[in-house]
């Protein structure tokens, strides 16, 4: 059975994680620490670094299964 898409939201981005496709490959843990902490319930938290360093890391996900979308400043 497949698992749900996790969505997780900043002023500035949101951050979706697909555990479908995720290798495990630790990259997000090892580059943003502070955002990415799997030892929480809520393990990726967008607020605790700028925007763009956390698109910058989802970026480096080999598998993709981390995506984020900036917020516009409308």
């Amino acid at each position: 059975m497949a698992k749900r898409l996790q969505s997780y939201e900043s002023d500035d981005i949101v951050v979706t994680f697909d555990p479908n496709i995720c290798i495990h490959s630790g990259d997000c843990v090892r580059g943003l620490p502070a955002v990415f902490d799997v030892r929480l319930k809520r393990w990726v938290r967008p607020e605790n670094a700028p925007a763009e360093r956390v698109a910058d890391q989802v970026r480096r996900c080999p598998s993709g299964a981390l995506q984020f979308r900036m917020k516009s400043a409308d």
